[in-house]
């Protein structure tokens, strides 16, 4: 698994949580969430300089990504979404809108394979159904 994959799955696992315990996507809230999720799970040091620039970046645009993912996603609100599923299709739509150096295929390809290993079978044609609307969007 390459490091990029894993800073990826990094993130899904702090999102996880930050939405379980409903927290803010404050700048300073989330750096001082982010240093105790480090400090108390089992991370991978060469991950997190990746997996905080997503964080922090897919926070600082959470608003306008969730609008989109809705208006692509028909007939379902970002709340109805499983918390794993809500939060792969955020990381890849950050990638592709702000990752210059990420193509958007590859946020889409390893957001399938992350939705494999983290969510149920029905996921990954949700994922990719989103995804590919947006990626249309982003590319028209």
């Amino acid at each position: 698994m390459g490091l990029r994959r894993k800073s990826r799955e990094l993130a899904l696992q702090f999102f996880y949580g930050h939405d379980f315990q409903v927290r803010s996507c404050d700048a300073q809230a989330v750096a001082i969430e982010l240093e105790e999720f480090i400090t108390n799970f089992d991370t991978k040091k060469k991950s997190v300089p990746y997996a905080t620039q997503i964080i922090e970046g897919l926070c600082a645009h959470i608003q306008e990504i969730d609008d989109l993912l809705v208006k692509h996603a028909q007939n379902w609100r970002i709340e109805r979404m499983s918390v794993v599923d809500r939060n792969v299709l955020r990381i890849a739509a950050y990638e592709m809108l702000y990752s210059d150096d990420v193509p958007a295929q590859v946020a889409i390809n390893e957001a399938l394979e992350i939705a494999k290993r983290y969510s149920t079978p029905d996921a990954v044609a949700f994922v990719n159904g989103i995804l590919d609307a947006l990626q249309e969007k982003i590319t028209s």
